[in-house]
């Protein structure tokens, strides 16, 4: 019996003749041709003001983070339940994790918590976006308006994903997307930065470059470049830069092969929750999502770990997701409080993400995945 991995990186036929025209080019450390082609790209695709390509996802929200200009002792609201990269571009500028719940049907923050945790020092608000399906951004966007915070989108997974029409990481003042290989576009370990408002691209194009304005006197728009400010290395090189374009060349087959992988799990699994074996994941209608990895919430932690070795029996790499924040050994040492936050909690126990990626033979992952909810859940479907 053949395995099914998890996931497995998207590879199209023109990743090896970017990168070999660049090693005739002879330009590797960036920004170049290929940078400017991936940054236009992502420009045009958003409708965001401007994009900067970093060397990973985490590089882009520290760059965010730095951008916003928030302070040591700064608030900044998130959910839980998402990966240690989110807090830690909070932690690396000084300012304070402040951890709400999610909502149980999407895995996103619940907008509706927000305004209790708000305090004099609150600065922003980052909504993490779970899968490529947006938070409730209109409730997030009036609350922001309201107390002057600022809104710093996770984007991690959301490439080619949507709310009410605009791109996801472009209806806050930033955001940052992630092309960690586990991604559907990738580069290896890449990332992009955002800016959706004129006054912020100045200084983040200094802070990107080391704290320089090295792009502006590239572009001819100074005599010469000196250090400004304090920044650090976040730029993508060239050759990543190279695969990358290649990538986002694919993008759009690549999405719709994804939604198409997704849309065969939910039609199939459908009679699965209707006998309460499980619950599938919720998309709002609002919302167009790309694809990203398809989660199920099985009863219990017991039965989500017995199904998950069950399907790893038959060759299939089903994996769970986050250990929430909040609970982690990290967690508890910057937490001012203690949290209790019970839907992150039981969501986080409860979650197994199915594999998908491009090429993966659905069919065949799905009927071994049904063997072994038949299996475990004897007379359910009767």
């Amino acid at each position: 019996m053949n395995k099914i991995p998890f996931t497995r990186p998207y590879v199209s036929e023109k990743e090896k003749i970017y990168v070999e025209a660049l090693l005739e080019k002879g330009n590797f450390a960036g920004p170049g041709h290929f940078s400017g082609l991936a940054e236009t790209f992502l420009k045009d695709l958003t409708g965001a003001r401007e994009v900067f390509l970093t060397s990973s996802g985490t590089a882009a929200l520290e760059l965010m983070c730095m951008t916003a200009d928030l302070k040591p002792g700064d608030e900044v609201i998130l959910p839980s339940f998402t990966y240690p990269s989110t807090a830690n571009a909070i932690l690396r500028v000084g300012a304070v994790p402040v951890f709400i719940d999610i909502r149980k049907d999407t895995f996103n923050l619940d907008e509706v918590l927000i305004e209790e945790a708000i305090s004099k020092r609150t600065r922003a608000i980052m909504p993490v976006h779970y899968a490529g399906a947006g938070c409730e951004m209109d409730a997030i966007l009036q609350i922001a308006s309201r107390y002057e915070l600022i809104v710093l989108e996770d984007a991690a997974q959301c490439i080619d994903s949507y709310y009410r029409g605009s791109h996801l990481g472009t209806l806050g003042q930033m955001g940052a997307f992630s092309f960690h290989e586990t991604k559907n576009i990738h580069c290896g370990q890449g990332g992009a930065l955002l800016i959706n408002e004129e006054s912020l691209i100045t200084r983040a194009e200094i802070l990107l470059e080391h704290g320089t304005d090295r792009r502006q006197f590239m572009r001819g728009d100074v005599e010469s470049y000196s250090w400004k400010d304090a920044g650090s290395s976040f730029s993508m090189s060239e050759v990543t830069a190279a695969f990358l374009y290649a990538q986002l060349e694919g993008l759009s087959g690549v999405t719709l092969e994804r939604r198409e992988i997704w849309e065969k799990y939910h039609r199939a699994l459908e009679r699965y929750e209707d006998a309460g074996i499980l619950i599938r994941p919720s998309i709002p209608d609002h919302c167009r999502h790309n694809g990203h990895c398809y989660p199920v919430l099985l009863p219990s932690f017991e039965i989500r770990e017995k199904v998950r070795g069950a399907l790893a029996d038959r060759g299939i790499m089903a994996h769970f997701h986050y250990v929430p924040l909040h609970s982690s050994s990290m967690g508890k040492r910057i937490c001012q409080k203690a949290h209790y936050l019970p839907d992150t909690e039981e969501v986080a126990e409860r979650l197994l993400r199915m594999p998908l990626y491009s090429g993966l033979d659905v069919e065949d992952c799905l009927c071994r995945i049904e063997e072994v909810l038949q299996e475990i859940f004897p007379g359910k479907l009767a």
